[in-house]
């Protein structure tokens, strides 16, 4: 097991120091143990990741796309071969359990194959011309330099929904993961070498969201940022990159809901509820953070989560017995402490968990209980923001429609999951349900990776990762006229 690695920034090919002196370490969150020192890289750094990225992308662009898929599925191989390698260290950095490490590492070898698969697939359209002896045609081209900035939560999965279309569309990518997660960042890199990508197509620059961020998104030479984490960061990101005319992709995470029915399998949505809720310690942008439940079966429905959350094993991942790892960090804690006190202040009723876990087999990590409120109500600030740690509030219904009103009046449109026996219901929800994701019989998460990533409101500015959709992020459109009439035609002016 690695223990207290040097991280380094990866560009052109190259292991190299940032050129700044700072660096911070990385801890694991289930025992504070440290494991890593990563750098703080600096403005030089970025710039010169950005200027090796636009030379190499250059020739990659003319590289065919089957062959720049063929690195791809040679990725998705060899992250094959590592999975449990892989699955031990994201746990380790993370804190999530493993075997949501192993689910995380599959994600990621998923999307090596899917988008290897559109190397053949960039299709574009042929369309009839107007116009006598001319041939109309669109087809994707890539952007040039793209810049991802990945989150800690999911330092694998996110990373390769970004990477893997931007390098298959035939772009270079300069990366910043997060500096709580940079050894999941530094195997894939690792990764990306032995398979083969050319140097210069991926570079990774360690470091702070206010220096090395702001540098990328302030640099001209990288066209496109791809950005998942807070909505605050995430709205600045948009208006620098506005004001550039840079294309930007934004996910900004959730405030999910499970509506439960009075016709509901209470056991199969309690289930969903438990994993939605406090899979990852509730720190995923698609965590269930309130349950919408009809009044009839609302105590019912807590009787049974309750019973169920006592079985809940708690500790360091790397446990195979262990149910819910820690919280990333201290400051996380702090962040959930201040909203048990804003519920508990509100007149929510908290039924269970609420603190901090400070048992002597905790001690060190950043443990918190999982927790449940009750007698929520849909204004309360606990109902609104996102928490992003193990706690849920139910908020009683009385009716179908009023469950679809109390979804909807969030500031965020992520995942939305409804538990129903009543098909008229289930495609009204589908159909009215403001969120990007919905789940029918399921919870708030467990999105694959052929389909479209992302929400509305506050959760994005409307672009998805993952599935097709991914690509035209990294691609702009380029429409192509052929005119094989040996005269000029001067489009609907010379139609007859």
């Amino acid at each position: 097991m690695i223990t207290d690695k040097k991280v380094r920034n990866f560009i052109n090919g190259e292991w190299v120091d940032g050129k700044g002196e700072e660096s911070t370490p990385v801890t694991n969150p289930a025992n504070g143990q440290k494991i890593a020192q990563v750098p703080l890289s600096t403005l030089e750094d970025v710039n010169a990741a950005v200027k090796v990225a636009a030379q190499a992308q250059k020739d990659w662009a003319q590289v065919p796309a089957p062959q720049r898929a063929e690195i791809l599925y040679q990725v998705g191989h060899l992250m094959k071969e590592r999975k449990e390698t892989l699955s031990k260290i994201l746990t380790m950095e993370n804190g999530k359990v493993l075997e949501e490490a192993r689910g995380e590492v599959q994600e990621g070898i998923d999307m090596a194959f899917y988008m290897a698969g559109e190397g053949r697939r960039l299709f574009g359209q042929t369309t009839p011309s107007e116009l006598r002896d001319k041939f109309a045609m669109s087809v994707r081209a890539p952007v040039g330099v793209v810049g991802i900035i990945t989150p800690w939560n999911f330092p694998i999965a996110i990373a390769t929904w970004k990477s893997f279309p931007a390098i298959v569309a035939g772009n270079a990518v300069i990366w910043k993961p997060a500096t709580e997660t940079p050894l999941m960042a530094h195997e894939m890199t690792k990764i990306f070498h032995e398979a083969g990508l050319p140097e210069g197509v991926l570079n990774v620059v360690y470091g702070t969201g206010s220096k090395v961020g702001e540098a990328m998104v302030d640099n001209d030479g990288i066209r496109v940022i791809s950005f998942t984490g807070s909505n605050e960061v995430g709205r600045t990101i948009a208006s620098k990159c506005g004001l550039k005319l840079k294309k930007v992709s934004l996910e900004m995470g959730g405030k999910n809901a499970v509506i439960v029915m009075d016709d509901a399998d209470l056991d199969l949505a309690v289930e969903g509820i438990l994993w939605s809720a406090f899979g990852t310690s509730g720190q995923r942008c698609t965590a269930c953070s309130r349950v919408i439940v009809h009044e009839d079966v609302k105590e019912d429905l807590e009787d049974k989560l309750l019973a169920e959350m006592k079985k809940l094993t708690i500790g360091d991942g790397l446990d195979e017995s262990v149910k819910v790892g820690p919280v990333i960090n201290a400051q996380g804690l702090a962040k959930i402490e201040k909203y048990i006190d804003i519920g508990r202040e509100e007149g929510a009723k908290l039924l269970a968990g609420g603190h901090v876990m400070n048992e002597e087999q905790f001690q060190g990590g950043n443990y918190f209980a999982p927790t449940l409120f009750t007698d929520a109500t849909p204004n309360m600030q606990i109902a609104q923001e996102e928490i992003f740690g193990p706690v849920v509030s139910l908020i009683p219904v009385k009716s179908f429609k009023e469950a679809i009103e109390v979804n909807n009046q969030v500031d965020f449109g992520l995942s939305s999951s409804i538990f129903t026996r009543d098909a008229n219901q289930v495609f009204a929800a589908q159909r009215d349900l403001d969120t990007g994701i919905v789940y029918v019989n399921a919870g708030t998460t467990g999105a694959e990776i052929h389909l479209p990533f992302g929400g509305t409101k506050g959760t994005g500015n409307g672009h998805r990762d993952s599935g097709t959709a991914a690509l035209d992020v990294f691609t702009e459109w380029k429409a192509v006229y052929v005119d094989y009439s040996g005269k000029l035609q001067r489009a609907q002016i010379d139609i007859d």
